[in-house]
């Protein structure tokens, strides 16, 4: 197969101005090409008056080496696709199905790729499935009526079922899990779209139908899932795992035990915790989500020719006077924010956008760095009972509403009496406030600095009616679970998993990790 690099075609372009391209920069007549498939697209917008899309291109035809030889383009090369694939050589029997607890794209994919290879999976999930919880959270945003076990963080497809949906990684795919990822989300119904952009998003309405068409095939392969089914407690004996108990009363009996928790289940980390668990304390980042017009974004990022494009994201990072490092993560263009808490007397917010991101408003979390230093205790649940002061108080600042803010009465430290020029695009309810008070001053300050930096790249960034919203702390897990080269935790049979364990950081490094604790499984057991 030929690979070709660095295609450059109008954003305005046809299929045939492709195909056209295509054959003259392997300089054959199209009736050469037996196929060819988009590899990656992604924009180049640094010349904001040609505006481009850049190709990767797979292409097939007969004699390629004569062409390549022929075409003596650095951009023209061999390749071979990467394919994943799973060595299953497990021969110890299981006494019992897998359990897998959490149903956020590393449990979902671990389960249903176990599922596939005959293991029958158990998979329990605390919260509702995805359309009772659509109704939950929606009465929540109504009414603010929380349901602690049903809510954004907790129920079918995990906290990213309430999100953008964003399905870029910086985890690097030597092995094709990431490809595999991608292929699966297709197959359970996410457009095709997401194998070649360079920013593919599913967006949360389309990715609530793909979740559950992936329940589904678990349970047509022979898998359970069941819902309101919440871990409370974890039996072992010799440090081996044995059985489990649900709902405090039920024992489900187990030797594979997968933890797909989510970075948001407290009352759990609090129970490993007690049963002595290996579990440490990491970092993560606390901030505000900041809202403004699309239009600003769009803009800025592709000159009069935004009205042609997709809505822009951003992403921007700066390195503080202070030492901090503030940067702008989870960015919703054309998007919501939402009221995502999971504990009462507690607020915390993060943000959605559906598939076509066409709402007036931008919005990104804009977060400052925290570390264990900056923590109260010395424990593993420290960084955790930090995020929890925060919320609290954005809880007590709004009276239980999202505490909301102009930029400029933010830097001066005062409350907001009104808005500006921007309406919050927020699912929930929300009143004026000042949400410094919900947040550290090494924080405020540094995110003060970073939006008059992040100005100079997007202008209009700073503008003093811009929107905060506080307070969002739930950017990754506040806790690390140890595990081994096996990835099993200090309690055999017992393997860590996804985001909440502290080993991924979205919706696809977790759905990849869950991958890596299949291929795991399958390669020390048996299916049954």
């Amino acid at each position: 197969m030929i690979k070709i690099n660095q295609l450059k075609l109008s954003i305005e372009h046809s299929k045939e101005s492709l195909e056209d391209k295509i054959a003259k920069t392997l300089k054959i007549p199209k009736e050469q090409i037996l196929h060819y498939e988009i590899a990656k697209r992604s924009i180049d917008a640094r010349k904001k008056n040609e505006i481009l899309y850049i190709y990767s291109i797979e292409v097939e035809v007969t004699n390629e080496k004569k062409i390549i030889d022929r075409c003596k383009n650095q951009n023209v090369v061999l390749t071979k696709k990467t394919v994943y694939q799973t060595i299953k050589d497990g021969t110890q029997p299981m006494k019992h199905r897998p359990v897998v607890v959490g149903t956020g794209p590393a449990g979902i994919f671990c389960a249903l790729k176990l599922a596939e290879d005959g293991f029958k999976p158990i998979v329990i999930e605390r919260g509702e499935d995805v359309d009772k919880r659509v109704e939950t959270v929606n009465t929540f945003w109504k009414e603010n009526k929380l349901n602690n076990e049903s809510n954004v963080q907790f129920g079918e497809g995990g906290a990213g079922t309430f999100s953008d949906g964003k399905l870029n990684t910086l985890v690097k795919d030597v092995t094709g899990r990431n490809t595999e990822v991608l292929r699966m989300f297709v197959e359970h119904g996410a457009p095709t779209e997401i194998l070649y952009l360079n920013k593919p998003h599913i967006g949360t309405d389309r990715l609530r139908g793909v979740v559950k068409a992936m329940r589904n095939r678990i349970i047509q392969l022979g898998g359970e899932v069941r819902f309101k089914t919440k871990l409370t407690d974890i039996q072992f004996e010799k440090d081996q795992v044995t059985s489990i108990e649900v709902n405090g009363r039920e024992t489900i009996p187990c030797d594979v035990l997968v933890l797909a928790i989510g970075h948001s289940a407290r009352d759990t980390f609090e129970m490993l915790y007690k049963k002595q668990f290996d579990i440490k304390s990491k970092p993560f980042a606390i901030g505000v989500r900041m809202e403004h017009p699309q239009e600003i974004i769009s803009k800025s990022q592709y000159g009069d020719s935004y009205t042609k494009l997709p809505a822009a994201d951003y992403k921007v990072t700066h390195q503080t006077s202070n030492g901090r490092g503030v940067y702008s993560f989870c960015m919703c263009p054309g998007g919501f924010v939402v009221n995502a808490s999971s504990e009462s007397d507690r607020l915390v917010v993060n943000g959605m956008s559906n598939y076509d991101r066409d709402e007036k408003n931008a919005n990104s979390a804009i977060i400052v760095t925290v570390n264990p230093e900056d923590f109260d205790e010395d424990s593993p649940l420290a960084g955790m009972e930090f995020q929890r002061k925060w919320e609290r108080l954005a809880y007590e600042e709004g009276k239980g509403k999202v505490p909301v803010q102009l930029f400029g009465d933010f830097e001066a430290n005062r409350p907001s009496t009104k808005l500006g020029s921007m309406t919050p695009n927020l699912k929930g309810e929300y009143t004026l406030g000042n949400v410094r008070n919900c947040l550290p001053e090494y924080v405020c300050e540094s995110i003060i600095e970073g939006v008059h930096a992040f100005d100079k790249k997007i202008h209009g960034f700073s503008k003093a009616d811009a929107i905060m919203l506080g307070v969002e702390t739930r950017t990754s897990s506040p806790i690390k679970m140890i595990r081994n080269e096996a990835f099993e935790s200090n309690i055999a049979g017992v393997y860590p998993c996804g985001e909440g364990a502290g080993y991924a950081g979205g919706i696809t490094s977790a759905a990849m990790d869950g991958i890596k604790v299949y291929e795991m499984i399958v390669h020390k057991y048996k299916s049954l």
